[in-house]
């Protein structure tokens, strides 16, 4: 993974955009638009395309080239030779209305230099087991909401003043909002079926983890970690004489690993627990689709640990890179992004074409023009 796309990566994780994957039969397709004013060292704009959450397609200021990040997505230009050409076009047209646009957004909040973020989400899901569809279409600026539009009433929601002239506008223009559930309900699933099985050896597989027992301390609480999963509709528990637990148990989040797979810890205080009591308890991973369950019985010496003269985790024991979790990198991020901490988004787009960057840019600004 290149250090763009892992800053990339890292940046809308501070967002608050997720990175975990979609549920065993759930699948999605999004886009984000990043445009950026006073951020070092990152691109003025970004555009991130995601298929279940794998990176697809990527295209930044830097490049001005939109490339594919999946080796699959090779198979788009097999049936559309244009494709990567056309992709580039329309994210340099919405490089250009981003960059207009951020100052737009400073003149409704009565700003002027400093940092400030200008992001665009959009997307659809769709469960292949029972056929039910979801969209979205997002926008937020600078760390707050400012308009999104709600698919089931087919209007916007404002939650800030400065966005409400864009609210009302957005409501009148009925046939933009036609064509826009339109988009998202129907066209932008064609491309997710499209892409989903263009990807189907990687996107539809399963894999298992390696589980681990894990102790900081003696008085630590023991940790059972599971790595190298995937999809994320797993499940960890700890249970004590074969039934699930509760009390003393602190769940953790199912995290994204560097190569795409996933990983999650589940904490047990043993405190309260006597030594005599500790083979009743076992930790069970569970993968949706798996028939057979990943039992780990909890036994001392399987206990892996960082004290102790036998117990001092060798360099071969350590997990390997590919189990760090990107959010745990954004911490250093958040540093250069302190004043950042952002979140924009702008629309919109014509429904007879791939889901990707605005083409009709020219719309953009207009959208955020105070005066419009």
């Amino acid at each position: 993974m290149s250090e763009l796309t892992m800053k990339t990566l890292m940046f809308l994780a501070l967002l608050g955009i997720s990175l975990q994957g979609a549920a065993a039969v759930t699948h999605s397709l999004k886009y984000i638009f990043t445009a950026s004013s006073g951020v070092p060292n990152f691109p003025e704009f970004v555009t991130v395309g995601l298929v279940d959450e794998f990176q697809t397609v990527h295209y930044d200021s830097n490049t001005s080239r939109a490339e594919p990040k999946q080796d699959w997505m090779s198979r788009v230009t097999a049936e559309d030779p244009q494709y990567w050409e056309r992709e580039t076009e329309v994210s340099v047209r919405a490089q250009r209305t981003f960059k207009t646009n951020i100052e737009t957004a400073k003149q409704r909040f009565n700003q002027t230099g400093g940092v400030h973020i200008v992001q665009l989400m959009y997307g659809c899901e769709w469960d292949d087991d029972t056929g039910e569809v979801n969209g979205y279409d997002q926008y937020g600026y600078d760390g707050e909401d400012f308009i999104a539009f709600d698919l089931k009433t087919g209007t916007y929601i404002a939650p800030v003043p400065q966005a409400v002239i864009t609210k009302h506008k957005w409501d009148n223009d009925r046939a933009q909002i036609a064509q826009t559930k339109n988009y998202l309900t129907q066209e932008c699933i064609d491309w997710l079926k499209k892409y989903v099985d263009y990807g189907r050896s990687s996107l539809l597989r399963t894999d298992l983890p390696s589980v681990s027992l894990l102790q900081k301390t003696p008085s630590s609480p023991v940790s059972c970690h599971a790595t190298g999963f995937y999809p994320d509709s797993a499940t960890l528990i700890w249970r004590k004489d074969g039934e699930e637990i509760h009390e003393d148990v602190n769940h953790g989040e199912i995290l994204l690993n560097h190569d795409g797979s996933f990983q999650m810890s589940v904490d047990l205080n043993l405190s309260s627990v006597t030594p005599e009591d500790w083979r009743r308890y076992d930790c069970v991973f569970q993968l949706s689709g798996v028939k057979n369950d990943i039992v780990t019985k909890l036994d001392k010496a399987e206990i892996r640990t960082n004290w102790g003269k036998t117990g001092i985790r060798t360099n071969e024991e350590k997990p390997s890179d590919t189990t760090i979790p990107i959010t745990a990198a954004v911490a250093a991020l958040v540093v250069v992004l302190m004043a950042a901490t952002g979140f924009i988004v702008y629309k919109k787009r014509k429904a007879k074409r791939p889901p990707c960057p605005p083409d009709n840019s020219s719309e953009l600004s207009e959208k955020l023009n105070p005066e419009t």
